[in-house]
């Protein structure tokens, strides 16, 4: 096939970082093409290159044979290049059609716009209505609004970046269906995701990134999962051991806890019950949106409730704030990694030092204990491999995945009695996901309570050992992993009402 879009010795470099070295590869059209790679390997900087966001410092790219160097994401769109990120842009407050609207040069009128997005949903099976607002949509929802906005523009090449990350199993398959149709009708799309399975079962092609240059290419579909990571991170992939899980006592418990929405679209969290034990991984489901994050605030203290809503190693704790927590032996890390589980433009000593001040005792009689602390901040990084120059590196230099172990690594390495995480490898590549994981088996092994709350349904199958789904606020019964299949615990995230067997006493 005749190339639709090529890059040719595509250079990018910032600060002590060359983020891409002599980048070549082509796309054909209706060609759906992966690009892998490890968590600052280079993707973002290429795709934004491509969308017009940055603008490279060699080079060159042309698009059907002409040169092509957008200067925007305005030129670029108008050249037929769009782009769904991998977070939304939309204003919950406002309908589809107004945030459709919002991304045009020239929208036209309401009637008429309402009228084009319902074509292109039927049209492509999207299932979108124009008049509803955006904050009533859930995850999967509001990501077809995005791809909607991108098809009204009549796209060439559509990017995506980490499109499924907050989707069910089967909102999935209807989203493969789109861009399969799309690939049908000669659009090229540009797809970028950790998920290796679904690289395998819907990628033409694929190219493979490693420290800003292209290390390899390949058919993914002829390639297993296991080898496409060992070719992104040119090391053999190692993998958390089954283990048998022997339940201990109750060290965190949750009584009919109920905490009404803090915003309009929010999500009330209704009569919740949750038991976890000592030695015990027990893994929370559900779509985005479904009260994971008014759950983390409630467990990490942030949220105060009743003090009987929650017992912590026999001590009633509802009522207690985030720092009491710590020093009892509760600790938690968010998903937000920039700003909530790290200060961007602090160094990684600084903020190893916010959370383990005082188990740590990285302070004295409220002195900085500098040398501790830093030796902490270090022992982080070597436990972790956390890949930064050093402790004096500021937390928004890191790559997402180095940071996301710096900030799992700080809480391990300070041995909780329970350790709560929401979402702990959420766009983190294969050997980052691995090394996560590992080290979170192993601290359960250890005795440590850990309560993982994740979209992604596969994690939850490789490191828990039990599993509720947390749907519209409400929280399943626990079940043992592996006694539902994944379809039937999709099912469940997008509100299935099937009774779920094999619950946990």
């Amino acid at each position: 096939m005749s190339a639709l879009l090529s890059i040719r010795g595509l250079t990018k470099a910032y600060p002590g970082v060359l983020a891409n070295s002599d980048i070549r590869f082509e796309v054909a059209a209706g060609e759906i093409h992966a690009i892998l790679g490890e968590n600052g390997a280079g993707k973002s900087t290429l795709v934004k290159t491509i969308y017009g966001l940055v603008t490279p410092d060699h080079g060159e790219m042309y698009l059907d044979g002409k040169a092509f160097e957008p200067r925007g994401p305005q030129q670029a769109r108008a050249a037929g290049v769009s782009m769904v990120f991998q977070h939304f842009s939309l204003f919950e407050a406002l309908t589809v059609a107004e945030n459709i609207a919002l991304g045009m040069a020239k929208p036209p009128k309401a009637a008429d716009l309402g009228r084009q997005i319902r074509d292109i949903a039927n049209a492509y099976g999207l299932s979108v209505d124009p008049d509803r607002l955006v904050g009533e949509l859930s995850a999967g929802e509001r990501q077809r609004v995005e791809i909607t906005r991108c098809l009204l523009q009549n796209p060439r090449i559509l990017i995506m970046d980490e499109p499924t990350s907050v989707l069910t199993p089967q909102e999935v398959q209807t989203l493969f269906a789109t861009l399969r149709r799309l690939s049908d009708q000669g659009v090229a799309i540009l797809y970028i995701s950790h998920k290796l399975d679904e690289i395998r079962s819907l990628c033409h092609h694929a190219t493979i990134l490693r420290s800003g240059r292209v290390v390899g290419a390949c058919r993914p579909a002829e390639k297993t999962t296991r080898q496409l990571a060992e070719m992104m991170i040119g090391l053999e992939l190692t993998r958390p051991l089954p283990r048998l899980f022997t339940p201990g006592e109750a060290v965190m418990t949750l009584r009919d806890l109920t905490v009404p929405a803090e915003t309009p679209f929010g999500t009330t969290l209704k009569r919740i019950n949750l038991s976890l034990r000592t030695g015990e991984v027990l893994g929370i489901a559900g779509v985005a949106g479904n009260g994971q994050d008014e759950l983390m605030r409630v467990l990490s203290g942030e949220t105060r409730v009743p003090r009987e809503c929650m017992i912590f190693d026999g001590r009633q704790m509802g009522h207690r704030g985030p720092t009491y927590r710590r020093i009892a032996g509760l600790l938690s890390a968010p998903e937000e990694r920039l700003g909530h589980a790290a200060a961007a433009d602090m160094s990684l000593a600084d903020n190893a030092f916010l959370t383990g001040r005082q188990r740590q005792r990285l302070a004295y009689r409220g002195f900085l204990r500098t040398t501790s602390t830093t030796n902490f901040a270090r022992a982080i990084i070597t436990r972790f491999d956390v890949r930064t120059p050093g402790t004096d590196t500021p937390a928004r230099a890191l790559s997402g995945g180095n940071l996301q172990k710096f900030v799992i690594g700080r809480e391990i390495l300070q041995r909780p009695k329970v350790l709560v995480v929401n979402q702990p490898t959420w766009g983190v590549d294969a050997h980052a996901a691995a090394t996560i994981r590992t080290a979170l088996r192993d601290l359960a092994a250890n005795g440590t309570g850990v309560l993982i709350i994740s979209q992604d349904l596969d994690e939850l199958m490789e490191i828990a050992d039990t599993f509720s789904v947390l749907e519209s606020g409400t929280l399943t019964a626990p079940q043992r992993t592996g006694s539902l299949t994944i379809d039937e615990i999709g099912l469940m995230m997008g509100g299935s009402t099937q009774e779920a067997p094999n619950a946990v006493a």
